[in-house]
């Protein structure tokens, strides 16, 4: 079931690294919640980030993903280093993203996108 999660994980963060609308809505329930470090959003508003590239990535180097299971819901705890061009300026964090999957029907789409910034 981790494989799982973490196949649905990386089929997200593929989709936007990439300013994939088609293979965000895919993965993500049309009600997800996104937290970033200056604000929070859903995914309407989380994919025009991507696709009108005010949120550009130019690195992702993934650290660590952890899995947690609780009956229909799993938490993955992506330890990343990410880059982008945010409006246009060059930005680099070291964060912890919890990511929250719910299953239905035996399929798991993502609920939460949170970044935390680390700073050790």
């Amino acid at each position: 079931m981790n494989e799982k999660i973490l196949e649905t994980s990386k089929k997200f963060w593929d989709a936007m690294e990439h300013a994939d609308e088609a293979g965000m809505r895919a993965v993500a329930d049309p009600n997800c919640n996104f937290v970033h470090i200056g604000i929070t959003c859903k995914l309407d508003q989380e994919i025009e980030f991507y696709t009108s590239k005010a949120f550009q990535p130019t690195e992702l180097i993934f650290n660590s993903k952890n899995v947690d299971v609780y009956g229909d819901t799993a938490v993955v705890i992506t330890d990343c280093n990410y880059g982008l061009l945010l409006d246009g300026k060059p930005t680099t964090h070291h964060f912890a993203v919890t990511e929250v999957y719910n299953k239905n029907a035996d399929e798991w789409k993502l609920v939460t996108f949170s970044f935390t910034a680390l700073v050790y």
